[in-house]
């Protein structure tokens, strides 16, 4: 990637480095010398949910130690299979899940299109039955 294309993701981790209060003087400041970018800060912030969380560097760092602890060994061969086989289980099982809500949304989706054209049906039949009398 090249550097130009990359300094968003370096001003990102950098304020992320420092906090919500780093964040809330660069939108001021993007403010005071260009208006659309201190909105364009104060929608970002928002919409990344900086605005209403802890600090940002505590929840970057909770999710780097969270997934290093995951995968890490515990040095009980035992154990670390078995935490390998319930990760996998638990994986396969999310993945049935999303696969049964997907199902369960296109059953609805179905129904829902079915009642539309039902109805859309029952008006066309309406309208010819107005229009012989």
């Amino acid at each position: 990637m090249s550097t130009v294309a990359a300094w968003p993701n370096q001003a990102e981790t950098w304020l992320d480095e420092r906090g919500k209060p780093a964040w809330i003087v660069a939108m001021i400041l993007g403010f005071i010398f260009f208006w659309p970018v201190g909105l364009a800060l104060l929608f970002y912030m928002i919409w990344s949910k900086r605005m209403f969380t802890g600090t940002c560097r505590h929840n970057r760092q909770m999710k780097r130690r969270q997934a290093r602890h995951a995968y890490q060994s515990s040095g009980n061969s035992a154990f670390d299979a078995y935490k390998a086989d319930t990760l996998r289980r638990l994986e396969e099982e999310q993945g049935n899940f999303e696969a049964f809500l997907e199902r369960l949304r296109d059953a609805k989706d179905k129904s829902e299109f079915d009642d539309f054209m039902d109805e859309r049906a029952k008006k066309a039949k309406d309208i010819d039955e107005s229009v012989e009398a």
